[in-house]
């Protein structure tokens, strides 16, 4: 079962977004081994650059000639991993993917980015419709677990948790070079929800240790749909309102892996201000985990569980006084940056992405193992 051959289904580079992105690293990975491996990917109305030759077909959302052809393409694997995250695929908040997921004769891992706390009843029956159809379910945190089976009544054998991997910083680490002024660390696509109005108004409390405050991130496509860039053009605003100018950046780039590898190891700290209480998931804790760096979050699903060793701080949501206490702790107490460093060094190895497609690929070639000794 080496050999065995994977499908992909997600939306991938040059799209960007967190699932294209988190698809592209496990695909760099799972091309490593023996068999095969494709990505169908998915379009939102339109074809978004030139994509890689991994790139077997595409699946364009409110096309039904193109469904089929993108079931017929995916039932040609051994086993295919479908990324799910709500609106990604076509209809009322995705559920064109239901379609697709039920037409797929070959065993099916789907990947649960986000599993709502109090999802709407059309949004319950899109997850409890996968969850359904697919042979097993992958979830990122054991939260997101827990809050399946209690919530939505999953058959607990039915999920596994495999985490949702990062960079191996042990390989990319560069030696740190000391800064005057510490950095603060936020990054990834931005929208209502990440909080970094609350960090901004933290970082008014922490001008006698003239941090840099640096957010790296485009707008999310979706709310650039919406909303355009108002989030973006308030959080400029309020760095104005608040005098914080000369400690604030808000970078509009998108990061490649490498970028944002020497990006993370420059950081003296990562910041992660997000008001939601259904993130489940977080690649950017993920990341700064991996690559050691202290981590102060509020209280999120996945930050309350990653960090509940000692790798980070947690503080309330929306409290930017509870942020700089936490801030100034992690860039003034002698010793606890070095201790919070060394706990995320013992979490790394099972977080690369090495690892965490040797677990896709172990689970892939179960299923396939498993279905044909039910058809002998």
């Amino acid at each position: 079962m080496s050999r065995t051959t994977i499908a992909l289904l997600s939306t991938y580079p040059p799209t960007q977004c967190g699932l294209a992105t988190f698809t592209a690293a496990l695909y760099e990975q799972l091309r490593r081994a023996p068999g095969h491996v494709g990505v169908v990917r998915v379009l939102d109305g339109h074809a978004e650059g030139q994509a890689g030759r991994e790139v077997v077909a595409e699946l364009m959302n409110g096309s039904r000639v193109s469904a089929a052809a993108a079931v017929v393409t995916l039932n040609n694997y051994d086993a295919v991993i479908v990324q799910h995250e709500y609106g990604i695929y076509g209809g009322p908040d995705g559920a064109d993917i239901l379609e697709i997921v039920e037409a797929l004769t070959v065993p099916t891992i789907v990947v649960l980015h986000t599993v709502l706390l109090d999802p709407t009843p059309r949004q319950r029956q899109i997850l409890q419709g996968l969850v359904n159809a697919a042979d097993a379910v992958v979830t990122m945190a054991e939260t997101a677990r827990h809050r399946l089976v209690e919530q939505y009544g999953v058959d607990p054998t039915h999920l596994t948790v495999i985490p949702h991997g990062a960079i191996d910083h042990r390989r990319v680490r560069a030696p740190r070079t000391a800064s005057p002024r510490p950095l603060v660390l936020t990054w990834g696509l931005l929208g209502p929800g990440k909080g970094i109005e609350w960090a901004i108004d933290a970082m008014v409390g922490l001008r006698d240790l003239s941090p840099r405050y640096l957010v790296v991130g485009k707008t999310h496509p979706k709310v650039l749909e919406r909303d355009g860039e108002e989030y973006r053009r308030s959080l400029a605003v309020r760095v104005r309102e608040r005098g914080v100018a000369d400690l604030v950046q808000i970078d509009a780039s998108y990061l490649g892996l490498s970028e944002l590898a020497d990006l993370v190891e420059r950081a003296d700290v990562v910041l992660l201000p997000y008001d939601s209480p259904d993130q489940v998931t977080s690649g950017v804790l993920i990341e700064a985990v991996a690559a050691g760096r202290p981590v102060v979050a509020t209280a999120f699903p996945h930050a309350v569980e990653l960090l509940a060793g000692g790798s980070g701080l947690i503080v309330e949501q929306r409290d930017p006084e509870a942020l700089a206490s936490a801030l100034r702790r992690v860039l003034t107490e002698p010793g606890l940056a070095d201790q919070m460093a060394s706990r995320a060094a013992r979490q790394a190895p099972a977080l690369v992405w090495e690892a965490v497609a040797q677990r896709y690929r172990s689970l892939a070639a179960s299923l396939v193992a498993a279905g044909l000794v039910a058809a002998s």
